[in-house]
């Protein structure tokens, strides 16, 4: 059985830069992880990645400037754009949360038990992990 990472593991991450990477050991082993934010960005990253300047386990991609909280759908105030505040809240809603890791969230363990079966069973993979392909418009 693993361990909840601490509150402040992926605190790296968070922020305004472009590109931003962490490296944390889970289980005795090590995880790289980097978080992109806005598409040039993202290309600058492929681009080190076909390179073989970077290698990532994970890797988090951002079309909107901070994510979602600075996406065309969140509001603006009074012609301000207050994506990094809402990102701050938002961050500490989280920190305040007695639910903070979705494995431990009753619904989902609900699906499991009722409909997916185990993490990474056959029928978790078909409904869960995405495929990409190329094609042509």
């Amino acid at each position: 059985e693993g361990k909840n990472p601490g509150p402040d593991d992926f605190s790296v991450v968070r922020g305004e830069k472009g590109i931003r990477e962490v490296t944390v050991t889970i289980a005795g082993r090590e995880v790289r992880a980097a978080v992109v934010t806005g598409l040039a960005n993202a290309e600058k990253m492929m681009q080190r990645i076909r390179k073989g300047k970077a290698q990532y386990d994970f890797v988090e991609v951002m079309a909107c400037p901070g994510g979602c909280v600075g996406g065309g759908g969140q509001p603006i105030h009074d012609g301000m754009e207050l994506a990094k505040e809402r990102g701050e809240r938002l961050y500490d809603l989280d920190a305040a949360s007695t639910l903070r890791f979705s494995h431990e969230n009753p619904a989902i363990q609900d699906v499991y038990d009722h409909f997916l079966g185990q993490p990474l069973s056959k029928r978790a993979h078909d409904l869960l992990h995405t495929r990409q392909a190329d094609w042509t418009m």
